[in-house]
């Protein structure tokens, strides 16, 4: 549908002769995807394996090349479906609008002339002294503009300040005028819309021809990525609007699976970066949409300046990096974003396979950047290994997905209050896709992080399909006792360290009092001085404490914060087996479900 759209054409348009054309296209597409399969499989493969001679390797060649044309067959021809499928969408809201103007038009007896022109019919009005006088009828011009300055009074257009009658002269005025000009208006910005649409379509149709008798190279199948963009810029907004983004994980779910595979693969290829973090779709869907979308952030990213994009941009090459290597448990990348601090959701093993699902979230300082990759994440992955060799069917997650305070002297309850309902989603969305008929959950939270999983667990329903609870390191959670998180007391499991000064953080009366700054000796020292209550923290009740009322387990004290140099390492070694093996050791037993096993330690 390329030229000058008239009006006519928009009205008698079927969209559905668009989507009929898609679907044409798509069988070409799937016909060259089995093709490919073929030549690959049953072709290549035969060549490779039973035969070695300079004749066989030249026909291996020759297939090679075969299959880099169905390829890109089907991939441009699947591109041409979902631009077909975004044109006939994108064209209904104009087409209806046009309707409803011309349904006006033919309520109130006009006449829609060719060039979109209304006439509209003479009309008795009253002249001032209460007689009937007639109101000649007339032809109004579409148009959307408005005039840049009000006419003079009494000039040609002005309204009359006399209801019935123009400004000069009280020339009797019809009220079928007004009605008349809103309807061509109407169906000008119609038909104005339409053009612009098409205009679109047609240049991102254009960019999907091939030239006569192309061979398709590497560098060619790279092009496709361009044509991929073109299209997502072209029909984007079509492909965003079937998603359900306002409902529930289990919504969402129900809205994937009754989709058709082409409309799936749709999303895959083109809009990967709308359902890569979308809570409530497969796992192994996220993680296909994710590895897809990763390569297209990176070069986007790329294009721009400042510290902070590079340490972004950084982290993600490194996590490409290690996407590309053979891991173990397999990774799933089920999130991906330079938003704020910068998102990133990494999963190892299955969470949708597995009877044993660990959620982690971290705290003070974590930001998307090579310590995240390098150790962060690592702590997920030792966890699974741990829980892995007590149960193999177990995954463990690290979950970026809120913006952490960075600083001790920042820190307050606002991120863990923005992060708990991004959690929660997150959770239900695992709760849903895990194909066990009643997974075991783990929420674990380590440092502020434990603040956000308390936070979250204190919302209403608490956190979706959640049975255990882990807090690491934790400066309090904004509760008084662990049945307050939903989960009962003997659910609740405690890791502190006593040279974690992050376990010792001062409430902040104290913090204004100084007492801070001897670090958790001086606190100590400080509480028993003027007898302050030794089981409170910067965020409510010490997890570690008797008044508390969870499980703590043993984990190692760590280097001493001065005398030993140690810092915040005792803050830092929770998950390590090689630096911490108990606690690492009782971290996998209650992921695993045998949290009966751990090693108690006795409450502070």
């Amino acid at each position: 549908m390329t030229g000058t759209l008239t009006w006519q054409q928009l009205r008698d348009l079927k969209t559905s002769e668009l989507t009929e054309a898609g679907d044409k296209w798509h069988e070409v597409s799937g016909r060259s995807a089995s093709d490919r399969v073929r030549v690959d499989r049953a072709m290549t493969a035969k060549i490779t394996e039973t035969q070695e001679s300079d004749a066989a390797t030249a026909a291996a060649g020759r297939l090679r090349r075969l299959s880099r044309n169905f390829q890109y067959l089907q991939s441009e021809c699947g591109l041409v479906r979902t631009a077909l499928n975004g044109l006939a969408g994108d064209l209904v809201g104009p087409q209806n609008q046009l309707k409803r103007a011309l349904a006006d038009a033919a309520a109130l007896n006009f006449t829609v002339h060719e060039d979109g022109s209304v006439s509209y019919p003479a009309a008795q009005v009253e002249d001032l002294a209460g007689s009937e006088q007639e109101a000649p009828g007339g032809r109004s011009q579409g148009s959307s503009r408005l005039p840049l300055e009000p006419p003079a009074l009494g000039s040609p257009g002005q309204p009359s300040l006399y209801p019935g009658y123009s400004g000069s002269g009280f020339r009797p005025v019809n009220p079928n005028a007004a009605k008349a000009q809103d309807v061509a208006d109407r169906i000008a910005r119609a038909v104005r819309s339409a053009r612009e649409i098409d205009a679109r379509y047609a240049k991102t149709l254009n960019g999907l021809k091939a030239e006569k008798g192309l061979d398709v190279t590497a560098a060619t199948l790279k092009d496709v990525a361009r044509d991929t963009a073109d299209v997502r810029s072209t029909a984007g907004k079509h492909l965003a609007e079937g998603i359900p983004q306002d409902k529930s994980p289990a919504e969402r779910k129900k809205w994937w699976d009754g989709l058709a595979d082409e409309q799936r693969q749709e999303y895959l290829k083109v809009a990967p970066d709308l359902i890569g973090g979308l809570d409530g779709i497969p796992a192994a869907i996220r993680d296909e949409a994710n590895r897809t979308y990763l390569p297209v952030l990176i070069e986007e990213m790329g294009h721009r300046g400042g510290d902070d994009v590079k340490t972004k941009l950084d982290a993600l090459r490194m996590i490409q990096g290690k996407l590309d290597e053979p891991s173990h448990p397999p990774m799933f990348l089920l999130g991906i974003g330079d938003e704020g601090n910068g998102r990133a959701i990494v999963s190892y093993g299955n969470p949708d396979t597995s009877r044993h699902v660990a959620a982690y979230v971290p705290g003070l300082g974590t930001k998307l950047d090579n310590e995240f990759v390098d150790d962060t994440m690592k702590r997920a992955q030792d966890t699974a290994k741990g829980a892995q060799r007590l149960d193999p069917s177990t995954a463990s997650i690290i979950w970026l997905g809120y913006d952490a305070p960075q600083h001790v002297d920042v820190m307050s309850k606002g991120d863990a209050q923005r992060g708990a309902p991004a959690y929660n989603e997150f959770m239900a969305g695992i709760s849903v896709t895990n194909g066990n008929a009643d997974p075991h959950v783990t929420a674990i939270g380590h440092s502020y992080g434990s603040l956000t999983v308390g936070t979250a667990a204190k919302q209403s329903g608490g956190i979706p399909g959640v049975d255990d609870v882990i807090l690491l390191g934790s400066p309090g959670v904004d509760a008084q006792k662990a049945t307050e998180l939903g989960v009962g007391r003997d659910h609740v499991f405690v890791g502190a360290a006593d040279n974690d000064p992050v376990t010792h953080l001062p409430t902040k009366g104290e913090v204004a009092l100084g007492w801070g700054l001897g670090g958790p000796t001086g606190v100590r020292v400080g509480r028993d001085l003027f007898d302050v209550g030794n089981d409170d923290l910067y965020f409510g009740k010490d997890p570690a404490s008797a008044a508390f009322g969870a499980q703590r387990f043993e984990v190692d004290d760590g280097p001493r914060m001065i005398l030993e140099g140690g810092l915040f390492e005792a803050h830092s070694q929770y998950f390590d087996p090689a630096k911490d093996q108990e606690s690492a050791a009782n971290i996998a037993r209650i992921v695993s479900g045998r949290s009966e096993e751990i090693v108690r330690e006795d409450h502070r």
